[in-house]
C-alpha cells in the first residue's frame, strides 16, 4: 500500500586462472584507484581508535591518523543485504526494496500486529551501479568477499568476483570453504587471509599497468558470524581483561585478524608505489551485535534503528587529494559514497538515476557543510529479537518493528507504525536514547515528521496498515 499522506577498455578484464589477472590499455593515468573496505557487522565501539581498551586494531587507528575521520558516519540500514544494496545503488531502501534478508515476516506471526511490507532480496539489474558507472569511466572493477544482492556481481558491473554469490556468510572461515564462487585453499587457510591475498594479486596486476585506475570492492565476511578465529590470537584474547559487554575473546581475535589484513593492503599500496593516489574507505555495513559486543554509549545494535545499529566507523584516505589527520563531525552516510567516488573520478551523473547521498569532496577539501535536508532511514518490516536485555528494543519479540527514521542536527525522531507512536531524542546530549523527549519538544517533533512524511511521499514509500489476524495482543 502506498502512503498518500505521510578504463577505454579494449575488453573486459577477465580472471584467466586463479591468481592471473590481465589488463588492457588504460583511459585516463590521473583517476585515483579507490579501495572500498567494508566490514560485516563490525560495531561503532569496536576499533581501538575509537578508545577501547580490548579491541586491537593498530592498522586501522593508523588509517584513521593518516586519513579523514568521520566521528558521525552512519549506515543507511541496519542489516545487511539493504545497506549494501543502499552503497552499491547509491538509492535509499524505499527505491530498491531491500530491507532484510530473505522474508520480511521475521519473528513469531502471533507478535507481529501488522502484515509487513514485501521484500525484496536482489537487486535489480537496471540500477546503475557504482561499478557500472566507474566501469564507463575507464576503470577496471573487482568484488571480492560478500556480495549478497543476487548471485554474481559481475551482472552490476564487476570485472572480478571473488567469494561473492548471494550468501549472507560463510558456511567456514577456515578452507575448505564450500563456496562455489570461491576455490578451497590450503586445509585450515583463513577466509579473511584468504580475500587479502586475492585483493593484493589483483592490486600487484593493476599497479604493474601504472595508468590503469580500478575500483576494488572487498566486502569481508568477517566479523559476521559464524564466530571462528585463530587459536593464537583467542588464547591472545582470552588473557586480556575486558569490560561489560565487550570480552568476546573469539570476536576480539576475529577483529584483529581484520585489522592484520587492512595492515597487509596498506603495505601493498606502498609496495606498489600507489598509495598517493588511491582512495581507501573503510567502512562497516550496520552496527555490531550487542550480544557480542556493546556499543556504549550507543543504544543497542545490529538490526536496531538505535544509534548502536547504525551508527559506524568511517576513514577516508586519499594523500594527493585529501587532508591528512582530519576529523568530522558533520553527519554522512554510507549513500555518500556513490556520488563522491564520481565526483574524484569525474564521471558525470547519471540523469536518469536518482541519487540520494551528497558527494563529500567539498566538505572534507573546503570545510563545506552539505546540502542536505537531513538522513532518513526506513524499515517497514519486522526483525526478531536475539537478547532482549542487549536488544535495548521498544519489544522484547524484536530487535526493530516497522518504523521509520529521520536525524536532523542533533535531533533523531523514530516513528512506528504499530501504534503511531514516536520517540524524540538529542543526540548531543542523550547519544544513548534514553529520554524520549517527544513530549517536551512537540513542536520539534511535529516539524521533523512532516519532513518525515514529505520524503516517504517523494521515495514513494511502502508502510504496513494492514492489520495481522494472527496477531495476538500481549
Amino acid at each position: 500500500m502506498q502512503l498518500k499522506t505521510f578504463v577505454v577498455l579494449a575488453s573486459l578484464l577477465v580472471l584467466t586462472t586463479f591468481k592471473s589477472y590481465s589488463a588492457i590499455k588504460p583511459k585516463s593515468a590521473s583517476k585515483p584507484n579507490i579501495l572500498l573496505i567494508l566490514v560485516d557487522d563490525l560495531g561503532w565501539q569496536d576499533v581501538s581508535y575509537r578508545g577501547s581498551n580490548y579491541f586491537e586494531t593498530k592498522h586501522i587507528d593508523r588509517l584513521a591518523e593518516t586519513g579523514v575521520m568521520f566521528n558521525n558516519a552512519y549506515a543507511p540500514a541496519a542489516n545487511c543485504a539493504p545497506s549494501r544494496a543502499c552503497i552499491i545503488s547509491g538509492q535509499n531502501t524505499p527505491r530498491h526494496s531491500i530491507y532484510t534478508v530473505g522474508s520480511s515476516e521475521r519473528g513469531k506471526s502471533i507478535n507481529r500486529k501488522l502484515i509487513p511490507v514485501v521484500n525484496n532480496t536482489v537487486l535489480a539489474d537496471s540500477v546503475v551501479t557504482i561499478a557500472e558507472k566507474l566501469k564507463s569511466a575507464g576503470y577496471t572493477t573487482a568484488s571480492m568477499g560478500k556480495w549478497h544482492l543476487g548471485e554474481d556481481p559481475c551482472s552490476q558491473g564487476f570485472d572480478v568476483n571473488i567469494g561473492g554469490s548471494h550468501a549472507g556468510h560463510p558456511k567456514s572461515y577456515f578452507s575448505p570453504y564450500k563456496n562455489a564462487a570461491l576455490k578451497d585453499g590450503p586445509d585450515g587457510e583463513y577466509l579473511t587471509d584468504r580475500l587479502t591475498s586475492e585483493a593484493i594479486d589483483f592490486i600487484k596486476s593493476s599497479a604493474a599497468e601504472s595508468e590503469q585506475p580500478f575500483f576494488l570492492y572487498l566486502p569481508y565476511y568477517t566479523v559476521h558470524t559464524p564466530l571462528q578465529a585463530k587459536d593464537k590470537l583467542i588464547k591472545k584474547y582470552e588473557q586480556k581483561p575486558g569490560c561489560k559487554g565487550r570480552n568476546h575473546a573469539v570476536y576480539g581475535a576475529m577483529v584483529e585478524s581484520m585489522d592484520d589484513n587492512v595492515g597487509r593492503l596498506l603495505a601493498c599500496l606502498d609496495d606498489c608505489g600507489i598509495s598517493e593516489n588511491t582512495l581507501v574507505v573503510f567502512f562497516s555495513d550496520n552496527g555490531g551485535i550487542a550480544n557480542i559486543s556493546s556499543q556504549y554509549p550507543a543504544r543497542a545494535g545490529k538490526g536496531s534503528y538505535y544509534e548502536g545499529g547504525i551508527r559506524e566507523p568511517l576513514i577516508m584516505r586519499w594523500p594527493s587529494g585529501f587532508p591528512s589527520g582530519k576529523v568530522i563531525d558533520q553527519q554522512v552516510s554510507g549513500l555518500d559514497f556513490y556520488p563522491t567516488f564520481m565526483a574524484i573520478a569525474g564521471v558525470k551523473p547519471d540523469t536518469k538515476q536518482i541519487l540520494d547521498g551528497v558527494s563529500l569532496v567539498k566538505l572534507i577539501t573546503k570545510n563545506k557543510r552539505l546540502k542536505r535536508k537531513a538522513l532518513f532511514f526506513h524499515f517497514p518490516i519486522y526483525l526478531q529479537a536475539i537478547n532482549p536485555e542487549t536488544d535495548q528494543a521498544r519489544d522484547p519479540h524484536f530487535r526493530t518493528t516497522p518504523g521509520s527514521v529521520v536525524i536532523k542536527g542533533d535531533w533523531k525522531l523514530h516513528v512506528y507504525y504499530e501504534d503511531n507512536e514516536m520517540e524524540l531524542y538529542n543526540l548531543k546530549d542523550d547519544p544513548g536514547e534514553s529520554t524520549n523527549l517527544v513530549n517536551t519538544y512537540p513542536e520539534v517533533a511535529k516539524a521533523l515528521n512532516k519532513q518525515l512524511v514529505d520524503w516517504l511521499n517523494e521515495t514513494d514509500a511502502h508502510v504496513p496498515t494492514i492489520h495481522n489476524p494472527e496477531y495476538q495482543k500481549k
